[in-house]
């Protein structure tokens, strides 16, 4: 009996079958239809939009998966049409469209739906939503028209904007290559932009429905509803592309250090860190964030238990407090302090935030009532008078972007990440990591000279900031807002640990927390209520313990800069040690083969790579990347799908 994971087991960590998308071609002009919504719009080669989507939402800011019938694709060369009919529902609501989708080879594309509301139907959005990219666009110039018929010059916005840059939109025109330029027309509603790269999104994000008007709202049964989006491309580009050329990795100058690198620890899973403690310790985490929350009933156990995991992983612990109270909020803050004195223990860090903070105000809405920010971290100096204090959001960049910290109380700033928070299919969770720089430089122009930390971040979601909690997932599927996602047991999940890490080093991080030691966002397998294909029947480590074991024994080296040539496909980070030799990490961020030509000086390399054919002899070992080590013997490396290479020289 074959009991070896299936290969999409070791690359996705679920049996979930995903359809590929189709390339539909016109000419010049490709896109590709998936879900029944187009991504990746190019003409002669190069990337006018990220998406064009019709989308329904419930109260949640859930998304449908439509489902689609009376599928019509014909295609001539010059032209493609697709048409169908789709429907999204739940147990207790339900609505109705039809679509259809037309391209020309002169570049021009039309996106048309008409639905109805087939019982009342609440949604927080329904309707077309359209996604620019960031690369080559981010302050770039547009010009808007608005829905008066104002004509307006205008830019995309540089730092990630909190708010909506653009409002009340008709239509935006914006240059997607030299000579080159294209206007999306949106019609049926009012519609206007939020920079998703809050979110990590790789996108400016057009939708419909102001997010000042009230939501959720209810459509009515019967309620009818027609939009349509209108792709013109006004000049065409000479920069037609010419198949692929190896991606080139080149190393520059010193970049600063390294970071410290560290993991969070839910109380729910202290026990099972215990009972693995030795092999977690073989990761050599700098720290460990141990959650605190008094709504949980989290309490004297908790906290005693989480220095005794940190202890036994040879960790700083670092304690992340939630504070619960709004009028009494120092004497809960006192009292915390009073019992980690009665203890006897330590937290070298803390980190508060007020319960109200975990949740996401809309621009326009009220801020619920809240503990002052300056009385707050006072209160949190006084009770540990010993402690660097951090302080920012434990949500997301989104919300630290919109309520900014007090800088003056803070030792340091802090934040988290997901990758799941609007799309959940593979590209989408890599291609968050185009977003990061873009959130470095923004939080470095929040905090100036403050020194900020990043996590614990995963690809799923500690808490849902946007609804009452993280999506269930007892299908083990991917999709938007998971906590337990299955990725971060596969190879994607180790590539995407590499790309984060690297991306909020270069970017300035001076303290990086990945995912947790255990849990839905550890390293290793432990049993849980939801299911981890193959792992539940052989145990292991997750790819992912080999990336961050890795990185973390890097902290205080010399960065290096490296230049890659195609970053949304690869990424990598560099070091070099006190004897001049180099470490170099890359990973493969697609589910294709990818060859890489390297710096001449690698030739003498050893390198190691991590992916599908050792995934098995990877969840045996710690020192798997080691025993994987073998003479580079040239300056070109192939990776497959979501590898990752360990490269070392002098």
């Amino acid at each position: 009996m074959n009991d070896a994971p299936s290969r999409s087991v070791r690359l996705f960590g679920t049996e979930e079958i995903v359809e590929p998308p189709r390339l539909l071609a016109a000419g010049p002009l490709t896109a590709e239809f998936e879900g029944g919504n187009l991504r990746y719009i190019r003409f002669d080669g190069v990337e006018m939009l990220r998406a064009v989507s019709f989308i329904v939402r419930d109260k949640n800011w859930g998304t449908y998966n439509p489902e689609i019938t009376e599928l019509t694709i014909v295609e001539d060369g010059e032209g493609f049409r697709v048409s169908y009919d789709a429907l999204a529902r739940d147990g207790s609501q339900a609505f109705r469209y039809f679509a259809e989708i037309a391209g020309h080879s002169d570049g021009t594309l039309r996106f048309a739906a008409k639905g109805v509301a087939a019982t009342d139907f609440l949604t927080n959005r329904t309707g077309f939503v359209v996604l620019h990219p960031i690369t080559g666009v981010a302050g770039q110039p547009a010009r808007i028209e608005t829905v008066e018929g104002r004509f307006v010059e205008t830019r995309f916005p540089e730092m990630i904007d909190p708010v909506q840059p653009m409002m009340g939109l008709r239509s935006i025109t914006h240059s997607f290559a030299p000579g080159a330029s294209v206007t999306c027309r949106m019609e049926g509603d009012t519609y206007e932009m939020e920079d998703q790269r809050n979110w990590t999104d790789a996108s400016y994000k057009t939708y419909v429905r102001p997010l000042a008007l009230p939501w959720p709202y209810t459509l009515e049964a019967g309620a009818k509803l027609e939009q349509a989006i209108t792709l013109t491309v006004i000049a065409r580009s000479q920069n037609v592309r010419q198949g692929r050329a190896p991606i080139t990795v080149r190393l520059g100058k010193h970049a600063g250090r390294a970071p410290r690198l560290g993991l969070g620890l839910d109380p729910d899973d202290a026990n099972d860190a215990l009972a693995n403690a030795q092999m977690l310790r073989a990761i050599g985490p700098a720290y460990l964030i141990c959650h605190y929350d008094p709504r949980r009933g989290h309490g004297r156990e908790a906290l005693s238990q989480a220095v005794e995991v940190a202890a036994a992983l040879g960790a700083t612990p670092w304690l992340e407090a939630i504070v619960a109270e709004v009028g009494e909020f120092e004497r809960e803050i006192a009292s915390l302090g009073q019992i980690v004195h009665d203890l006897g223990i330590s937290f070298p860090v803390v980190m508060a935030s007020p319960a109200s903070d975990l949740k996401c105000t809309l621009p326009g809405s009220p801020w619920p009532p809240c503990p002052p920010a300056v009385e707050l971290y006072s209160a949190v100096r006084r009770a540990f008078p010993d402690a660097r204090v951090g302080g920012g959001m434990f949500s997301y960049f989104t919300e630290l972007n919109r309520k900014r910290p007090p800088l003056e109380s803070l030792d340091f700033v802090s934040f988290t990440t997901s990758a799941l928070v609007h799309a959940g299919d593979d590209r989408s969770v890599t291609e968050s990591l185009e977003s990061l720089p873009h959130i470095a430089r923004s939080v470095r122009n929040i905090v100036g000279e403050r020194p900020y930390a990043v996590g614990p971040s995963a690809i799923g979601m500690r808490d849902n900031p946007y609804g009452q909690a993280p999506m269930p997932n007892p299908g083990n599927i991917r999709q938007a807002m998971n906590r337990n996602d299955p990725r971060h047991r596969g190879l994607l999940g180790a590539a995407w640990n590499l790309g984060y890490c690297a991306h909020f080093a270069y970017g300035g991080a001076e303290a990086i927390a990945l995912g947790a030691a255990i849990g839905p966002f550890g390293v290793l397998h432990a049993a849980r209520p939801f299911p981890q294909p193959w792992f539940d029947q052989h145990g292991g480590l997750y790819p992912a313990f080999h990336v961050v074991r890795g990185l973390a024994s890097l902290a205080g080296a010399s960065l290096i800069e490296v230049a890659v040539s195609e970053p949304r496909n690869l990424q990598a980070l560099a070091v070099r040690g006190e004897s001049g030799a180099v470490e170099l990490w890359l990973a493969n961020l697609t589910g294709d083969k990818q060859l890489v030509s390297l710096d001449p000086s690698m030739a003498s390399a050893r390198v190691a790579v991590l992916d599908e054919e050792g995934f098995v002899a990877a969840t045996r070992s710690p020192n798997a990347m080691d025993g994987f080590e073998k003479p580079l013997g040239a300056t070109d490396i192939s990776l497959d799908a979501y590898a990752v290479a360990r490269i070392r020289f002098s």
